[in-house]
């Protein structure tokens, strides 16, 4: 039984606890928030007794073995290196850091203190696109990758009224790459692995943070094509273009459906039943770390998050999205 402590006390992380309790692995035993009346309201949802308002208190306690890390992306170094140096192993929302200068330090901290690090990427880990990863040699060459996550936010509407929330606030290293368009950058660095090149297209709103974009990744024999939007929506499912054939997905960031469509009209639906929450997935692995004693992921590796942060971190700086975190 590995006991945890999050911090975050927002959807993502009633996700993630729902997630967890399909495991008798897992128990929670502390919760952080910035406001003690925030974090007693969620603890009593999960019958929980430990609230913290300080973050180093918490790291410091003897009442969590690990922590899952569900703040904004700008703090997610700062925390993720206070409790590895204290011992504690750090599940993190992705992206991992605002930059690659972050997520070094990061990685380098989790091998100094020998504690289980990884990026709480939940794709990956799903078993319909594991499932299409071991059906890839059936299409032929791969020529092309298209992916797009294209999702209007509710938090839209509050800004176009005047309301900049944290979704849309360049402080909290967030906007539409960040958030949901790295959903199809590291599934395309585990395919492919790091790019020779980044192009990439945004259109930076008032705020500061990019409302929607594109990011052009070229190897060696064949291209990704990325689309990310937080404001407007898209029904184009992903789709991996072989010489024999296309592998689509109904979606990238969660795939449920998925086919083969060979050159010559055949069609194969390979989809493997999936009923559980779509984090369990990565909890689970995460949990295997800790108890086999390991600091990385063998899928969800230090080097493919240095990676992905890379290209994202060159995307931003071609369309001019700067954000406090890359001055310090």
């Amino acid at each position: 039984m590995i006991r945890f402590g999050v911090i975050g006390t927002n959807w993502i992380t009633d996700r993630f606890l729902e997630a967890a309790g399909m495991t008798d692995k897992f128990q929670l035993t502390a919760v952080y928030s910035r406001t003690e009346e925030r974090g007693r309201e969620f603890a009593e949802k999960y019958n929980v007794a430990a609230v913290f308002t300080d973050a180093e208190e918490m790291a410091k306690s003897d009442m969590i073995d690990a922590v899952y890390i569900a703040s904004p992306n700008s703090l997610h170094k700062e925390q993720s290196v206070l409790f590895m140096e204290n011992g504690k192993h750090v599940l993190c929302e992705k992206p991992i850091a605002s930059n690659v200068k972050e997520a070094e330090e990061m990685v380098k901290t989790a091998r100094t203190y020998k504690v289980t690090f990884m990026e709480a990427m939940k794709t990956t880990f799903l078993p319909n696109f594991k499932n299409m990863i071991s059906h890839l040699p059936r299409i032929g060459k791969i020529r092309r990758f298209t992916a797009s996550y294209c999702q209007y936010s509710s938090r839209y509407d509050a800004y176009k009224n005047g309301t900049v929330l944290n979704a849309f606030d360049p402080a909290f290293s967030n906007g539409s790459l960040m958030d949901i368009g790295v959903y199809c950058v590291h599934p395309a660095v585990v395919l492919f692995g790091k790019p020779l090149e980044v192009k990439a297209n945004g259109l930076i709103l008032e705020s500061g943070a990019d409302g929607e974009g594109t990011v052009l990744l070229r190897y060696e024999d064949h291209e990704a094509v990325l689309m990310h939007s937080k404001i407007s929506n898209s029904y184009v499912p992903a789709e991996i273009q072989g010489e024999d054939g296309s592998i689509i997905m109904d979606k990238i960031h969660r795939p449920e459906k998925v086919e083969i469509r060979y050159r010559d009209g055949k069609i194969e639906d390979i989809t493997v039943p999936d009923e559980k929450p779509a984090m369990f997935y990565e909890i689970e692995e995460f949990i295997d770390l800790i108890q086999q004693g390991r600091i990385e992921s063998e899928l969800n590796t230090f080097e493919r998050s240095l990676a992905a942060l890379s290209v994202m971190d060159e995307a931003r700086r071609q369309i001019g999205l700067v954000f406090p975190a890359d001055q310090t």
